[in-house]
């Protein structure tokens, strides 16, 4: 008999329903939800009426109460301690949107194995990262926490993060497991508000939101975590379709899901249950396996066995579940690795990954007059705006156990940055709202000054969970500050701090530059200085769509083709009669301190059969005189086919670095697959006909270089 089945058959009905049970506990806790006061004891971790723990950090606590677990109850089965470990632990990088800015598979691995050492060598044995909602809309505060608008990017940011977090070998001390979230369809919540309903069509769900789950799962995830809402009336944590049918048995996954904070005791909110007996009965009839934070399972899953509701046999599958899960943790074997081991890289180590990740991130919007780079030596340099001495806004939302003091402001990183100029600093106003006393100090600071860097945008609070806004720009009196400081006619430099787009159209289209930082992470001042000065050109490119207008919300680059597409002079077509329809600024948009050029591409086939790759070439080059990378984007669209499809499809893309006057040629190599859609029954199918392929620095498709092929049956 295993382990796991010999452990079954020893367990109560208690202890099993226990095993599904997370909770937070005791003193050093996280408050990331709402009844974080009702923890249970320790004594309910002796007599295993709980499984698992969240939100506990240190690593003594955290040892304490796995020794209690595994020494002191009936069983001796090991806790499986979780905490949002989502861009650090301690050591924090650029948050996940920004991250994505950088098109970089390999930083996105490095840093989530880097978070990884450090919530390992503390106890932690699970993250709840990577989030991978696919989201169009900036109202949504998470926006900040995903890898924004692309399909195929958040596929591959789901593979990069789950391999990144667990590793080779889920049982190593210094792996974490990961948890896909939030399945799924969370990003397309009504009215850009968190918690609310989604509506979405069979086709959009498939076709957009759940290739990145499908990703996590194929690269192994061990968990993931159904969200809070509701998709046409059938609430996420009680969706046997999607969860079971879906993900299990067509998927093949094969790990826990684990609720997102107290989603299943919802399902009375949600009017779909009466009672935590009928909520617990409908989470685990859909394969729920872990409860986080709700009563449905401590309180309602024996009455709801004792009523007929659910069967036992359905709860020992999911604790049989769960056991496994600790199993491939190597909890039972080594049930004190985690926080006992050191693991974590040397520390300058982990700030230069992070430094290099927060440069990599921002991105250059525009920049009149070439003002960035600003050179070594000259007149004094303004630093002004309610962001530029501030630690929290470096390191933004969901920072984990990030070290506030011992971030890098932006005043720290560009005073390092030019010894030989002097700066001048004015706050000017709050970012969050207040008084307008400090502009004038701020005008005159500018006056004095050669060029002007504004640090203005969003507070790190106003981004993140329960973090809506129905007009996401500059807050407080940030507007009236920028715009005066723009009246002295000196050079202004916006960097933008935001975890998502901000809707501020005519201050961007009048300032000289403008660099987005996003939330730059634990160095992060020190990386806004090496793109300010050259040392690390921007290369970060837009993840999402600018929107020009809040009008325009949802924007995005991969919309369908209407029967009556925008034509210029003409009225019956898809337009706004006060606005363009495209966004400020398209998907994939970011300049450099150089200048590229994109041949127009070549393939090696204009036919082929389903069962010949086709490679796809492009000359790319440096024209300018500096060393930089950029990143080329490799767009399909199918021209013909048994259902609409998207005007553009992301296929791939690369990043590379060239030096002055460099030469090469890009290639991509597609499969068959590259080419199918969703067939009119949503099952995958390569159809023959033409596809178009187009290469080109961005979505913006008047300047993409085309070519077509063929696929014959």
């Amino acid at each position: 008999m295993s382990r796991i089945d010999d452990l079954v058959s020893k367990m109560t009905l208690d202890e099993k329903i226990g095993q599904l049970v997370m909770r937070a506990l005791g003193a050093g806790t996280i408050v990331t939800g709402p009844d974080a006061a009702a923890e249970p004891s320790v004594d309910d971790v002796r007599q295993g009426r709980v499984g698992s723990i969240l939100n506990l950090v240190g690593r003594d606590r955290i040892l304490a109460l796995q020794k209690i677990a595994v020494e002191e109850s009936r069983l001796g089965i090991p806790l499986l301690v979780g905490l949002d470990v989502i861009h650090g632990y301690l050591t924090d990088a650029p948050v996940p949107l920004a991250e994505a800015a950088a098109f970089r598979p390999d930083l996105w691995e490095a840093t989530a194995r880097m978070a990884a050492e450090e919530a390992a060598e503390d106890g932690v044995a699970l993250t709840f990262a990577p989030m991978l909602d696919l989201a169009r809309d900036p109202r949504w505060g998470r926006m900040v926490e995903g890898p924004g608008e692309d399909p195929y990017v958040g596929r591959l940011m789901a593979a990069a993060k789950v391999a990144g977090f667990q590793g080779a070998d889920l049982t190593r001390p210094e792996a974490i497991a990961a948890t896909a979230k939030h399945f799924v369809g969370y990003g397309a919540v009504n009215a850009g508000r968190e918690y609310a309903s989604v509506d979405l069509s069979e086709r959009t769900l498939h076709e957009f939101y759940l290739p990145a789950f499908k990703a996590a799962v194929e690269a192994g995830t061990l968990a993931i975590m159904p969200a809070f809402h509701d998709i046409a009336g059938r609430p996420m944590t009680g969706d046997k379709p999607l969860l079971t049918d879906l993900v299990r048995d067509t998927w093949g996954f094969e790990g826990i899901y684990v609720s997102d904070y107290d989603a299943i005791g919802e399902l009375v909110a949600h009017g779909v249950a009466a009672d935590m007996a009928e909520a617990a009965a409908i989470g685990l009839t859909a394969g729920m396996d872990i409860d986080m934070m709700s009563p449905a399972y401590r309180d309602g899953l024996r009455p709801a066995i004792e009523r007929g509701l659910v069967s036992v046999d359905l709860l020992d599958a999911a604790v049989r579940r769960v056991l496994a899960a600790k199993q491939r943790l190597g909890l039972f074997e080594a049930p004190y690795a985690r926080g006992t081991i050191v693991v974590a890289r040397p520390r300058e180590e982990r700030r230069a990954l992070v430094r290099a990740a927060g440069a990599a991130a921002c991105v250059l919007l525009k920049n009149e007059s070439e003002v960035l780079p600003i050179g070594p030596t000259g007149g004094p340099i303004a630093l002004i705006g309610p962001f530029g001495t501030t630690t929290r806004e470096m390191i933004g939302a969901w920072y984990g156990l990030g070290d506030r003091e011992e971030a890098v402001t932006i005043k720290a990183g560009i005073e390092a940055a030019f010894p030989g100029r002097t700066l001048l600093v004015a706050e000017g106003v709050s970012g969050l709202g207040g008084a307008t006393d400090g502009i004038a100090a701020a005008v005159a600071v500018a006056n004095e000054a050669e060029v002007v860097l504004m640090a203005v945008g969003e507070a790190a609070e106003l981004s993140g969970e329960a973090a809506s806004r129905t007009q996401p720009g500059f807050t407080g009196k940030q507007a009236e500050l920028v715009r005066a400081v723009m009246a002295t006619g000196k050079p202004v430099v916006l960097l933008l701090v935001c975890g998502r787009p901000l809707i501020e159209t005519e201050i961007i289209e009048a300032a000289a530059a403008v660099l987005v930082i996003w939330h730059p992470g634990s160095e992060g001042g020190a990386a806004v200085a090496e793109v300010v000065t050259g040392r690390r050109p921007p290369s970060g490119k837009l993840p999402v769509s600018w929107p020009r207008h809040l009008g325009q919300v949802p924007v995005f680059y991969n919309e369908r083709p209407t029967g009556r597409p925008y034509a210029d002079g003409e009225f019956f077509v898809t337009k706004y009669i006060d606005a363009p329809n495209d966004p400020l600024y398209p998907f994939g948009h970011g300049l450099s301190y150089t200048t590229f050029e994109l041949g127009v591409p070549e393939v090696d086939r204009a036919v082929f059969k389903p069962d010949q790759p086709v490679t796809v070439t492009a000359r790319l080059a440096n024209t300018g005189d500096l060393t930089a990378d950029t990143t080329v984007f490799l767009f399909l669209r199918d021209c013909v086919a048994s259902t609409a499809r998207p005007i553009l499809e992301l296929k791939r893309f690369a990043t590379l670095t060239l030096e002055p006057g460099e030469e090469t040629v890009v290639h991509f190599t597609l499969a068959t697959a590259d080419f199918e859609c969703l067939g009119p029954d949503l099952t995958p199918c390569a159809e023959p006909g033409d596809f178009e392929l187009s290469v080109g620095f961005s979505a913006d498709r008047k300047a993409l270089q085309t070519t077509k092929v063929t696929l014959v049956s």
